[in-house]
């Protein structure tokens, strides 16, 4: 864990390097609160993140959305994910879930991307296997606006615990 003071006094660049993962594959939220310094708390700076996710436009935030990976997907079952999310699904035991349970996790993020257009979202920290999934079906019955904002919202709820885990205080 680094210091919030530190995180603070970093160059622009090297901040925007540390945080760049904080929301996947997606350093554009870092850039957008780099000018923004000092964040007075971890919440501070999360809550500055989610403005900016707020803030952008309905194509920046569908192509964050699609960035975050599958659970239980194929790249998950290669080996390809980023540490975050190694961590995160892996946590959750997604990763080493029985054959039939991953076949109809998969079966289910195959619905749900073809409803909504992107992956299936969610914090997974503190969720077995068996929640997730039943989470995963129940909100399958969203409007897509309903279920793009709870996207977001997970999304944020990520961003969060990785900054929890990467920030002190």
């Amino acid at each position: 864990m680094i210091a919030l003071a530190a995180v603070n006094a970093l160059p622009p660049d090297a901040f925007v390097s540390m945080l760049a993962g904080i929301y996947e594959h997606s350093p554009w939220v870092a850039e957008a609160v780099a000018g923004g310094r000092p964040f007075a708390s971890r919440e501070a700076l999360h809550a500055a993140m989610e403005a900016a996710v707020a803030g952008a436009d309905a194509d920046r935030q569908l192509t964050l959305l699609r960035a975050h990976p599958e659970l239980a997907g194929r790249a998950a079952l290669r080996g390809e994910l980023t540490a975050h999310s190694a961590r995160e699904q892996g946590g959750s035991g997604l990763l080493e879930a029985p054959a039939p349970a991953v076949a109809r996790m998969q079966a289910l993020n195959r619905a749900y991307a073809e409803r909504f257009g992107f992956p299936f979202i969610i914090a997974v920290k503190g969720l077995d296997r068996a929640t997730i999934l039943a989470r995963l079906e129940a909100r399958l019955g969203h409007a897509p606006d309903v279920e793009r904002a709870e996207a977001l919202r997970q999304v944020g709820r990520i961003a969060a615990l990785r900054l929890d885990a990467l920030i002190a205080g």
